[in-house]
């Protein structure tokens, strides 16, 4: 696979390492939202078949990007969190049960299990970072299978970390959450598009993405994967579209006591969005024309050899087997200097961000030899 740089619209004075803050619009996905604007400018375009033709597509889009032959489990959501909370509301915890999480996970994939761990009086078991450089990804992920106990009710987790891109076991996870009948919830907005993912093969109870990042789509617009444990729930909001039959705007006022078939209770209320989800879709189209697996290769063979460098001028970076090829954190020794690296790099004008002790670097398909090359040659400077 080739860069695709020329499919974006990226500044030729920066050098842009920082999808998993966000990522820049394609051209084709910024055109979509523009034809949006134009749409509801005369509102008289929209029909009672838009409210849901484009929404169809986009789940179908995204279920094939993740491997999944049942699009009605796929949900179109305005958050993470908004996510999270359908499967906090359905999870029934006990004063003497526990949630697993992974230390320093981003908010939205923890405020949710604080708050019903709290309710209900149960425990949260936090499993940070192991605190060495050897074998780190390897006994991390050996700490987080070991803390899955027969008491342990949800163990969320990303499939990698977003400060640093560790990757998690998805299949040893889940292995062990089935095995003590626990939820498994994941958290893919940082892999989702980059990296290939399976959800027959993986079977996690919900899979939650944001679209703005790995998914190249606008701001306030994400997808949801919801399990068979939750085809009898309870979704956090009661809308009209959701329910059987909205499709018939005439008979909206004789109230229905049922919803649409699969996971679509869960569906954000004013899921039709003219603007966003055009524009989704376009993203999802071009990353399924793509291939997440041919992305994922790509990006391989970007990052190996600037890695490599780094890791000569005494620069730390996780072993290949336990980090994303996406996203990944360069930690250093004592005689680094953070705020120095900082100042370097803003005035070569290489865009990173930095979270925890690391920097994250999360190059895309919109990067080549050329943007790796400036961030060596920064750092090493």
């Amino acid at each position: 696979m080739n860069c695709k740089k020329a499919e974006f619209n990226l500044s030729s004075e920066v050098t842009y390492l920082n999808c998993a803050y966000m990522s820049p619009l394609m051209k084709t996905v910024k055109e979509a939202g523009i034809m949006g604007i134009e749409r509801k400018t005369n509102p008289f375009m929209v029909s009672s078949e838009d409210f849901f033709n484009e929404s169809d597509k986009l789940r179908k889009e995204f279920a094939h990007l993740v491997n999944c032959e049942e699009p009605n489990r796929i949900v179109i959501i305005p958050s993470v969190s908004y996510g999270m909370a359908n499967v906090a509301k359905n999870l029934n915890l006990n004063s003497d049960e526990n949630i697993v999480i992974i230390g320093e996970q981003f908010p939205s994939n923890v405020y949710s299990w604080m708050e019903i761990a709290q309710n209900a009086r149960a425990e949260i078991i936090t499993i940070p970072g192991p605190d060495v450089r050897e074998n780190r990804g390897k006994l991390w992920n050996e700490q987080i299978l070991d803390a899955i106990s027969s008491k342990t009710k949800l163990v969320a987790t990303g499939n990698i970390h977003w400060t640093d891109g560790t990757i998690f076991d998805m299949k040893a996870i889940r292995k062990k959450t089935r095995d003590v009948g626990a939820w498994m919830v994941i958290d893919g907005t940082q892999s989702i598009g980059a990296l290939p993912f399976n959800i027959d093969e993986i079977q996690p109870d919900a899979l939650v993405v944001a679209g703005y990042k790995s998914l190249m789509g606008p701001y306030s617009i994400g997808m949801a994967y919801y399990g068979e444990v939750f085809d009898d729930g309870n979704p956090i909001e009661q809308n009209w579209i959701n329910r059987f039959e909205s499709e018939n705007f005439s008979n909206l006022v004789n109230y229905n006591d049922h919803y649409q078939p699969g996971a679509l209770r869960y569906e954000v209320g004013e899921h039709s969005n003219f603007i966003l989800v055009p524009m989704l879709l376009a993203a999802i189209q071009k990353l399924n024309e793509w291939k997440p697996e041919n992305i994922h290769n790509y990006l391989i063979d970007l990052v190996e050899e600037p890695i490599s460098k780094l890791r000569e001028h005494g620069f730390w970076v996780e072993e290949t087997k336990y980090r994303a090829s996406n996203l990944f954190g360069v930690r250093f020794n004592k005689h680094h200097s953070m705020d120095a690296i900082k100042k370097k790099l803003m005035d070569a004008n290489v865009l990173v961000s930095y979270r925890g002790d690391a920097i994250r670097i999360s190059p895309n398909i919109y990067n080549d030899s050329k943007d790796l090359a400036a961030l060596v040659t920064t750092l090493t400077s």
